[in-house]
């Protein structure tokens, strides 16, 4: 059964603690006996004033004496932090900046030079907080999730301004980088870790527990904390079948694993669980995680997602595409692009993706066509330009940078692709309105500015709508490829059981990505006995220093599991 919630427990020495009364007996067991400065670091979507008020009220009741500076009030001017981060080329640009590669000392008009109170602890609380000088060091979590709903709420604030209305483009592509580069450099050496994400309800979780656990999560195999959102094409598979967000609109948008937002769950029960970035796996264990090969060419960044395009009962995708190499490098700083796959978990010969230009378009026309539908309201059939091809259960379609493509109605795609995910160069959004009635977005000059016009026609069929071939086999299984093209880094495979017998994997240095598409699930065994058991629609990474593993179906029935892995930079 699809778990929501997966969970894994804590190293043996790990200390975790739940609700302010237990989590503030922690706090304090862990301060010097000195006078001390405590730096609380964390997002800006944490509940300050909440964790502020807390923290001082449980500290002071265990016996301490407690003393508060914000350093949100130590922020330059709002313009300042603005023109810092932003560079000028990018102003007039609504959809996307270059993504920042600031410090958080940049918010600051002038750091702030805390002294050790006379008794107890100082608490320098805020984002950035860290780069005050302190003896102690907190942070305190919130998911990304949550900040992207309360931004566009219009209740959340960005990065470096606090109080103003927060924006999504800057959300995206100044604080989330920013905020990542600067949790990843703390993670070495934070004392305790706090989920703050229900303000009234923290989980506790020492430095040095954390950084065990994370030790030990990666070198086995692991499933991060799925989620689905809503948005206007959105269907409702995933509320249907899996119990998603019943109450929500729809479930569009599965967030299976996306690295730079995914969580893992640590701890013992849904109350007493904290939820870890993912990356931080990769920080702190990139070699166990990622593999030597893939650490050299992708730093720490995990390269593949995997995620849900819901449209079961929903509306066609907006059609876009995604920038070529080149654009996304030197304009907007991301240093692979977003190539994706589409592989088709329900689909029929009756629904339909639209993928690459016919060999007949005329790309003056489509360009005319997309301003007309923007400035004037005027429908355009995508098909007249882009193929279509029916959206077969089980067919992989692949969509290399630059092409354009979107899913139809019907379909619950498992998109399985490069981690940059937040650059959909819309052409054309079937005139549909966001929640709030006003048009979405369409950056279609970016899209145009991408669009890949060299595959056409039968190009497009023979190299983007591949066939399987096998490529290994064993008794009761066999192990297809599904696809792989040279200008993509990675490649899609498809592991077939009969019901039989464990199919026999090896990471060989590099880690997988599994999604069981069908069948009731498997079992992944580890050598050195470990399992790990794997539901339907569920992903799974195995990290690289995994080596060799089985896939045993479960319930002795038949499965299909669909794999994804970095290619060698030599490879055909």
């Amino acid at each position: 059964m699809y778990r929501l919630d997966p969970r894994y427990a804590p190293a043996p020495q790990a200390r975790l603690a739940a609700g302010w009364r237990a989590v503030s007996a922690e706090l304090a067991a862990g301060l010097p006996r000195e006078p001390a400065v405590v730096a609380v670091d964390g997002p800006p979507a944490a509940d300050w004033e909440t964790l502020r008020h807390r923290l001082a009220e449980h500290l002071s009741a265990h016996g301490t004496a407690v003393r508060v500076l914000d350093v949100r009030g130590h922020y330059a001017p709002a313009e300042v932090v603005a023109r810092r981060t932003v560079r000028p080329e990018d102003d007039a640009d609504p959809y996307y900046c270059k993504l920042a590669d600031n410090p958080l000392r940049d918010l600051f008009g002038a750091v702030p030079d805390p002294a050790a109170p006379p008794e107890g602890v100082l608490l320098v609380c805020g984002p950035g907080a860290a780069v005050a000088d302190h003896d102690v060091l907190w942070y305190a979590d919130v998911p990304k999730r949550h900040a992207e709903a309360a931004v566009a709420a219009g209740t959340g604030s960005n990065l470096g301004l606090p109080g103003a209305r927060g924006e999504l483009r800057r959300l995206f592509y100044v604080d989330w980088p920013m905020l990542d580069r600067h949790r990843d450099a703390l993670a070495p050496r934070v004392d305790a870790w706090l989920d703050v994400q229900e303000p009234e309800h923290p989980v506790f979780l020492d430095g040095d527990g954390l950084r065990a656990t994370l030790a030990s999560m990666a070198r086995l195999p692991v499933r991060t904390r799925p989620y689905f959102n809503s948005t206007p094409w959105g269907g409702h598979w995933a509320q249907r079948t899996l119990g998603f967000n019943p109450g929500a609109r729809n479930t569009a948008l599965g967030y299976e694993l996306i690295a730079p937002e995914s969580g893992v769950l640590i701890g013992d029960g849904p109350r007493a669980q904290a939820e870890i970035p993912f990356q931080l796996l990769c920080v702190l264990h990139p070699l166990e995680m990622l593999g030597g090969d893939v650490h050299a060419r992708y730093g720490t960044s995990f390269p593949i997602r995997f995620d849900y395009l819901d449209t079961v009962g929903g509306g066609d995708l907006s059609l876009h595409c995604h920038p070529q190499e080149r654009y996304m490098r030197e304009r907007f700083g991301w240093h692979y692009t977003q190539h994706e796959t589409y592989y088709m978990t329900v689909g029929s010969p009756r629904t339909r993706v639209f993928l690459g230009l016919r060999q007949d378009a005329d790309v003056a026309l489509f360009r005319k066509q997309i301003e007309d539908a923007v400035s004037e309201g005027t429908p355009m059939s995508p098909e007249d330009h882009v193929l279509t091809f029916p959206a077969e259960q089980g067919r992989l379609f692949m969509i290399p940078a630059g092409t354009p493509h979107a899913s139809g109605s019907g379909n619950l795609v498992l998109e399985i692709s490069a981690t940059p995910y937040l650059y959909s160069l819309r052409f054309y959004d079937w005139l549909r309105p966001d929640a709030d009635g006003n048009p979405r977005p369409l950056p279609y000059e970016h899209g145009l500015a991408n669009l890949d016009t060299r595959r056409r026609g039968e190009d497009v069929v023979r190299d983007l709508v591949p066939r399987p071939r096998t490529l290994r086999a064993g008794d009761g299984w066999r192990e297809e490829v599904l696809g792989a093209l040279e200008e993509m880094f990675y490649e899609v495979r498809r592991v077939i059981l009969d019901g039989s017998t464990a199919a026999e994997d090896d990471t060989e240095g590099r880690f997988h990505v599994l999604n069981v598409v069908e069948g009731e699930g498997v079992t992944v065994e580890t050598s050195s006995g470990h399992r790990h058991r794997l539901a339907h629609a569920e992903t799974l990474t195995v990290p690289a220093a995994v080596g060799p593993y089985r896939l045993h179906p479960a319930g002795g029935g038949p499965a299909k599991v669909v794999k994804a892995l970095v290619r060698p930079e030599d490879a055909p």
